[in-house]
């Protein structure tokens, strides 16, 4: 798991885009995109928009998958690794995993207003995956497996709050989510039409190709 150190607003202002790092002030007027859609630092707001060259696209977009889904450069490599052994789209492959991570998976189903949020969740000990507590954020689901939170009346209350802070209204289709349990089920593993990120996977592949 990579921590961000910097300003999360920071990292967003550096890919250009809303990468949804500080939950829902994101989707707020408080946003830094909303106010200052500038490159971060002393002089960003002087610095030309240079057209980026063909390293630095494919670079800045190996950097907004690993910034989104909070992973660090040997983790990047780890899966992009197991994605070129599997059969299939290697991108399609990379994005899977990162979908299938157990943080992301509370994130989608609208448990969590952030990734991080997830993260700090699971690795108090909150999250069970088929009854065994799991506290490795980036333990990766499969088929049929059935995620809860801790049977704890604080745990409950907590998980209630933020889930009405998430306001999530649709979760993916390959996700079922039972509130009233709570619970959420792993229907099958995603596939690239379900998984709506603004990342260009081709890009990423060529990039780790070299």
């Amino acid at each position: 798991m990579a921590r961000i150190v910097e300003s999360k607003c920071s990292v967003c202002r550096r890919e250009k885009i809303k990468l949804f790092l500080r939950g829902t002030r994101c989707d707020t007027l408080r946003c830094a995109m909303e106010r200052r859609p500038t490159l971060p630092g002393q002089h960003g707001a002087k610095k030309k928009r240079s057209r980026l060259t063909d390293y630095g696209l494919h670079l800045r977009e190996k950097q907004k998958l690993k910034r989104m889904y909070g992973i660090s450069e040997r983790q990047f490599k780890k899966y992009f690794n197991i994605a070129q052994m599997q059969t299939g789209n290697t991108g399609e492959n990379l994005l899977v995993q990162m979908e299938t991570r157990l943080d992301n998976i509370l994130y989608s189903s609208g448990w969590t207003t952030s990734r991080s949020q997830a993260r700090q969740m699971i690795c108090h000990g909150k999250i069970f995956v088929n009854g065994k507590k799991v506290n490795i954020p980036s333990y990766n689901v499969r088929i049929n497996d059935i995620v809860t939170p801790k049977n704890t009346e604080n745990t409950k209350k907590l998980l209630k709050i933020w889930q009405d802070a998430a306001k999530r209204e649709q979760t993916p289709a390959w996700l079922k989510v039972k509130n009233d349990v709570p619970q959420i089920d792993i229907i099958q593993l995603p596939k690239r039409s379900d998984i709506a990120v603004p990342i260009n996977e081709l890009l990423i592949v060529e990039f780790a190709s070299r």
